[in-house]
């Protein structure tokens, strides 16, 4: 007998897992959306498929649509989660998530527990499918008297390389200001045995190139805090353990620099309608002559150099009048959308890659994974697929009852991430594992 599912949000990831879940599952599926109309698209042509309004802030329209479901998925903002998992608490439902599990969230463990249900977040790509492959390469590592001694993991989401066209490297399938707040955190890794702090003004300046074996040489820099994956992982003892992020070569010079100039600020503006790009560039440079000569001699670069380019081509010294926003950094996050933007027809591209070192009684070991897909021309991207799909096959074991566990959990034990990554396979989403012996 089909049960109900609750799919919270329909915004650039959820056709996949909608269309998964309608398809693959005799399951009813409720896309609850403030945009209804992007709810009916998703569902327009399946029975079983239902669209419905929702202000995910009116607590009493969600606790409705929860009590009537079996299962709830949020897709929408993470600050919402919390309040979308005590419902689901209250009403004895399980959830699904594909965010981070914050200190909230956390807290919800015991009640879930008592209420018999599952909360399943990070089941996405990064997190999720990360900590899907890497679990499965640990486990076998001791399964085999082994110990993993370091542990390296890079994930990005780029243009694909026939849609790397222009001088950035980059384009956005939604609002660059997550992107480039990123570049604000704080970092912290362990590099063989010594914890290494990076405040955020400095991330952007803390980075290398990596050269991902089969494929091409990206730029990377830590992501966030990769200490606590310590704990998840079972590596107590590992000596270096990194989480990084992935763009194409010269990314980080580039918005280092924008962020010293205070491209990257959020503080209330309203001074900036009616200017150009050249009348907000100009206060920021030394100098009284030409504006981009005068950029040059400040950045310490040449007229024809890579930086200077990009400004240029993104038209940031130029008299074009800038798009309305409060602040400076919403007001270049609008702009971007337009000159960085994955056009219909273009392909998205994620990678994952993860290196592991592993030492055993009369060997040492070195192994990679890795995990390339491309978003379909005209239909879904890679980013929504890889981020969706493990959470749409999540869904599916738990209403069949195929996952024992119950309070909030991450996908880091082999009763989850098996079958998830087994059919993700199926999928054409395929981590490929080698092991060479040092």
């Amino acid at each position: 007998m089909g049960k109900n599912i609750l799919a919270l949000g329909a915004g650039l990831v959820a056709r996949p897992l909608v269309h998964y879940l309608l398809e693959k599952t005799k399951h009813k599926v409720v896309c609850a959306s403030r945009t209804v109309s992007k709810a009916e698209d998703l569902v327009r042509g399946y029975a079983r498929g239902s669209a419905k309004p929702l202000n995910i802030e009116d607590k009493a329209s969600l606790e409705a649509l929860i009590k009537d479901c079996d299962i709830a998925i949020s897709l929408v903002p993470y600050i919402h989660h919390v309040t979308v998992a005590e419902l689901c608490i209250k009403h004895k439902k399980h959830m699904v998530t594909t965010s981070y599990i914050s200190p909230a969230m956390r807290a919800l463990d015991k009640a879930a527990r008592d209420a018999g249900i599952l909360i399943l977040n990070e089941i996405g790509l990064d997190p999720g499918i990360d900590h899907m492959s890497a679990m499965r390469i640990i486990d076998h590592v001791k399964k085999h008297g082994g110990k993993v001694t370091s542990f390296r993991s890079y994930c990005g989401g780029l243009p694909a390389p026939d849609a790397n066209d222009n001088c950035m490297g980059y384009k956005f399938s939604w609002s660059p200001r997550g992107v480039l707040l990123a570049g604000r955190n704080n970092a912290k890794y362990l590099e063989d045995g010594k914890v290494m702090e990076i405040p955020g003004p400095e991330l952007f300046k803390h980075h290398w190139y990596l050269n991902v074996p089969g494929y091409w040489t990206f730029e990377a820099y830590p992501n966030r805090d990769s200490l606590p994956y310590r704990e998840q992982y079972g590596l107590q003892d590992v000596r270096t353990m990194f989480r990084g992020t992935l763009r194409n070569p010269g990314w980080c010079r580039f918005w280092y620099k924008m962020a010293q100039l205070g491209w990257l600020d959020d503080a209330p503006r309203t001074d900036l309608p009616g200017k150009t790009w050249a009348q907000i560039l100009r206060p920021m440079v030394p100098g009284k002559g030409d504006l981009l000569e005068d950029l040059g001699k400040h950045w310490d670069v040449t007229p024809d150099s890579d930086e200077i380019k990009r400004i240029k081509w993104l038209g940031l010294a130029g008299d074009e009048k800038v798009p309305s926003a409060p602040n400076l950094l919403d007001t270049l996050c609008a702009h971007l959308i337009k000159k960085l933007e994955l056009k219909e027809g273009e392909r998205d591209m994620v990678v994952l890659f993860h290196e592991f070192e592993a030492e055993y009684p009369k060997k040492k070991e070195y192994i990679t994974s890795t995990l390339v897909d491309f978003g379909v021309p005209k239909g879904d991207s890679a980013m929504s697929r890889t981020v969706s799909l493990p959470a749409a096959i999540a869904v599916r074991h738990i209403l069949a009852g195929d996952f024992s566990m119950a309070g909030v959990h991450a996908p880091v034990v082999p009763e989850i991430y098996n079958p998830v990554l087994d059919e993700l396979e199926e999928l054409k989403i395929k981590c490929v594992e080698e092991y060479h012996r040092r």
